[in-house]
């Protein structure tokens, strides 16, 4: 899913085994054009194909789904941000509906904890991906089985003020409403008949959501100012626990590379005078499964696994729900 220009697909099939590549298919979604030279095993559709039977995976393509913003005026209501060309922004209308809804269930724009009101500071330092990285996972680097979605509402106390009031709200707290990014990813599960749907992206999670929302832009790999006139990247965070499904697991970046055997543990000295060549493999190899794991870097990447009539595959899981 939003393959852009094919590269981790094409990875992926040639890391298979032969065995296995002959009688594998590789897809690839994505609304652009078919680059030139892509590898001919890879088909190029603009939405996934119906009844698969294998992997899903969608990597920092959920942040990239547009959806509304949401912002407390100075009278405590949310209201819809509605921004022009040159990136000018405004409030329009209340946030009513199922975006409203939303947002009670899974981004209450209340008051955060004290000590947590902070804006974040703008760098120009040069980012060595297309997109900062994102919030990192509670302390716990795996959350459990989640049950059925309607199960997750928060307590109806949660969402009351001092003596069972309004919301407490502060002017400028916003939110990013996650509606169109749930439909989306559940679309996408839908198309699998069978296997394992993995979204991997900038993710933040119920109670630590950011309390001035995420929306940047990026232009040749700095941030900027989100304007929308097409000449930057405009991106959120995803709220990937409101994306998850029933029978769905959450975990990170570091957790889920480690349950698949992913170590940036160096190799023994012993390897460099026995085979040093095989060292030289093995430390660079090291290297980089150490950036990917990194605490406070890629390795806070939030993982979305969802198990379609398959058991959870990584070590921990459960059966999925019926």
């Amino acid at each position: 899913m939003g393959a852009g220009r094919g590269e981790l697909v094409t990875g992926v099939l040639e890391a298979l085994p032969a065995e296995v590549a002959s009688r594998a298919r590789g897809y690839a979604v994505e609304r652009a054009a078919r680059p030139a030279g892509l590898d001919h095993r890879i088909e190029w559709l603009p939405e996934p194909p119906p009844g698969v039977t294998g992997l899903l995976f969608a990597n920092e393509w959920l942040d990239n789904v547009p959806l509304d913003v949401a912002e407390v005026d100075a009278k405590g209501t949310v209201r819809l941000v509605l921004v022009r060309q040159d990136g000018t922004e405004s409030l329009g209308e209340p946030v009513t509906g199922a975006e409203a809804e939303w947002l009670a269930r899974w981004w209450p724009l209340t008051d955060p904890p004290e000590g947590r009101l902070l804006r974040p500071e703008a760098s120009d330092d040069p980012l060595p991906s297309p997109e900062a990285p994102g919030s990192p996972l509670p302390a716990e680097d795996v959350l459990p089985v989640l049950p059925p979605t309607e199960d997750l509402r928060p307590p109806a106390e949660g969402l009351q003020g001092p003596a069972g009031g309004l919301p407490v709200a502060t002017e400028g707290l916003r939110a990013e409403v996650g509606l169109p990014r749930d439909a989306a990813w559940a679309a996408a599960v839908a198309s699998l008949g069978q296997g394992l749907a993995v979204a991997v992206d900038y993710a933040h999670f119920a109670g630590a959501r950011p309390p001035f929302g995420t929306l940047t832009g990026f232009r040749e790999g700095r941030e900027t100012a989100p304007v929308p006139d097409g000449s930057c990247d405009i991106t959120a965070h995803v709220a990937l626990d409101a994306c998850a499904l029933p029978g769905a697991r959450l975990l990170s970046q570091r957790e889920a590379l480690g349950a698949l055997g992913v170590s940036g543990e160096r190799p023994s000295l012993g390897l460099a005078s026995t085979d040093p060549t095989a060292y030289v493999r093995a430390l660079a190899g090291a290297g980089e499964a150490a950036e990917l794991t990194a605490r406070g870097g890629l390795g806070d990447f939030g993982w979305l696994l969802q198990p379609v009539g398959i058991p959870d595959p990584l070590p921990g899981g459960e059966q999925p729900s019926t």
